[in-house]
């Protein structure tokens, strides 16, 4: 069990305390609620483009990277469809250089010129280098609009075109950090060898006088049900040829949402995995391939991704996977297939839970998903998944008019 107290600054600040006396070190994690799915559609990458900016100092702190590094600290952030999170970790006796530094940027950025062309650069690099450049590294910018035609999933955190980063202007910037980062718009966790007296000190001291922003209403448009099977084949300077079929699933916060991860697991999920035994072990149809659940917030996809051995036709690849989607669909699972699945889950779970930074990280997105306790009731909802409702889900999903399959195929030399 995650021990947590609770309290919220006058300005709206949510603060969570996990007492963690086993450790000497301290995490201060932030999420804020934005991610890219709040993006303009013609304003794409800004989410990501922020994570980058509130690295490039604030208004009373130049460098944010120096004052952590000397004492003893480290940082890092990242940023999704649906969130960005900042964090850190630090001895826990200097607890007050974090929430000094944390405080300060959602105070105010520096929002230089200098800065804004520096970070710019920097995420236009990546686009190229990650997306563009690298083998297969465009398949998502491909499939987020092939499955998604409404809901602003259907684009990546990194942007839609490198032309809405490039084109980004300063009023643009400050107005994104109006919206999002603020006290009302984000969730601070405070986790390790802390005391709740002392964090509530800090918290007033360092984040109450923030002006609390005006928090973000969220009216996002619903993705309408799928009624026809999609297909989208391109041809790429690959090595092999590479296949996609994604799936509508529910949201993160849905009560079949376990069943349809514990679905993917039986699926794809390392090496004794079904589509892993019959269609890369047995018939050596694929050198890998595997499944997985988006986790998304909203309704999210279910994903299976493999890569062809050579020789192999992306055809036949497709109606093997199909094959042993029908035979999933055709009985119960064997309930020791069942506790397989459930006993890697489990264990994930639990290793996640022995670092003090995944265990602020899900006290933060448990909270901003409006459930905090399922930091301690995850492991309770997949053992309750029986063998009838992974068959349930598998039906229910893996429909041909429900799928979004890609065809990536290497150019013939």
């Amino acid at each position: 069990m995650i021990s947590y107290e609770k309290f919220t600054l006058a300005n709206g600040l949510r603060v969570i305390v996990h007492e963690d006396h086993s450790t000497p070190m301290a995490c201060i994690n932030i999420l804020y609620d934005v991610g890219a799915r709040d993006e303009e559609e013609e304003r794409t990458g800004f989410a990501h483009l922020f994570e980058h900016l509130m690295f490039g100092g604030s208004v009373n702190i130049p460098n944010y990277d120096s004052p952590l590094q000397q004492v003893g600290g480290e940082n890092n952030a990242f940023t999704n469809n649906d969130v960005t999170n900042y964090y850190l970790t630090l001895p826990a006796e200097n607890l007050e250089t974090g929430f000094w530094l944390e405080s300060d940027r959602m105070l105010s950025l520096a929002f230089s010129d200098k800065s804004l062309e520096v970070q710019q650069n920097v995420v236009v690099e990546e686009f190229k280098q990650r997306y563009l450049n690298q083998p297969y590294g465009d398949e998502w910018l491909l499939i987020r609009p092939l499955a998604y035609k409404v809901h602003p999933y259907r684009w990546a955190t990194i942007g839609k075109e490198i032309s809405h980063i490039e084109d980004a202007v300063m009023d643009d910037v400050k107005d994104f950090f109006k919206r999002f980062y603020h006290p009302s718009n984000a969730i601070l966790v405070v986790a390790g060898d802390v005391e709740l007296s002392k964090v509530k000190e800090l918290s007033e001291k360092w984040f109450a006088p923030i002006d609390p922003g005006q928090k973000n209403i969220r009216q996002l448009p619903q993705e309408p049900k799928q009624t026809e099977g999609r297909f989208l084949e391109v041809f790429k300077d690959v090595p092999s040829d590479s296949l996609t079929k994604v799936w509508h699933m529910s949201p993160r916060m849905a009560k079949e949402y376990y069943a349809q991860d514990l679905l993917s697991d039986v699926l794809g999920r390392g090496s004794s995995s079904r589509l892993h035994t019959k269609l890369v072990k047995e018939r050596q149809l694929f050198s890998g391939i595997s499944a997985y659940v988006t986790g998304s917030f909203d309704a999210g996809l279910l994903v299976v991704h493999g890569r062809l051995v050579n020789g192999v036709a992306l055809e036949e690849a497709d109606d093997a996977i199909l094959e042993v989607i029908e035979e999933l669909k055709s009985k119960p699972l064997d309930s020791n297939e069942l506790q397989k699945v459930k006993h890697k889950a489990e264990s994930t779970h639990v290793f996640g839970e022995m670092s003090i930074l995944n265990k602020a990280m899900n006290l933060a997105f448990g909270e901003l998903l409006g459930d905090i306790e399922m930091v301690n009731t995850e492991i309770d909802k997949i053992n309750a998944v029986t063998e009838d409702d992974i068959l349930t889900q598998a039906k229910q999903i893996l429909v041909s008019t429900n799928c979004s399959t890609l065809f990536y195929r290497r150019k013939e030399a």
